[in-house]
């Protein structure tokens, strides 16, 4: 083998473990999934009802990044994660469509929800409307 050969396969695989010890960037932080559980909710058009408790439950792909809740675009709160999942109590304050999102590091996730109108009855919630 040449010198120049070998001076080229010396630096060839020199880059391959620099790249292998560097490794990828990290992935950035972000919600991959936002649910919202109706709990023990029932209704004939939808199972969220006003007055009533639903948990958003936000999938994240880093858990150590804090998580914003918004409600139509304000603000609900923000959450320090656990295990790589972000949970909030949410309660809605008014019937329609409510377009709930959750974001970590700008990177977000939404889910649309009709609201009704709630009743409790114990641990259930009657909704009606929607």
């Amino acid at each position: 083998m040449s010198d120049r050969k070998f001076a080229f396969a010396i630096a060839a695989t020199g880059a391959t473990v620099l790249a292998m010890t560097i490794g990828a960037p990290d992935a950035s932080a972000g919600v991959s999934q936002l649910t919202v559980k109706p709990n023990i909710s029932v209704g004939s058009s939808t199972n969220y009802g006003t007055g009533c408790t639903y948990q958003l439950l936000a999938r994240l792909s880093i858990g150590i990044v804090p998580v914003s809740y918004y409600d139509n675009g304000q603000l609900l709160a923000v959450v320090a994660p656990t295990d790589g999942v972000a949970m909030y109590n949410w309660v809605p304050a008014y019937e329609g469509v409510h377009t709930l999102t959750a974001y970590q590091d700008g990177i977000g996730s939404s889910a649309t929800v009709s609201v009704g109108r709630g009743y409790h009855f114990g641990e259930n919630c009657v909704v009606t409307g929607g």
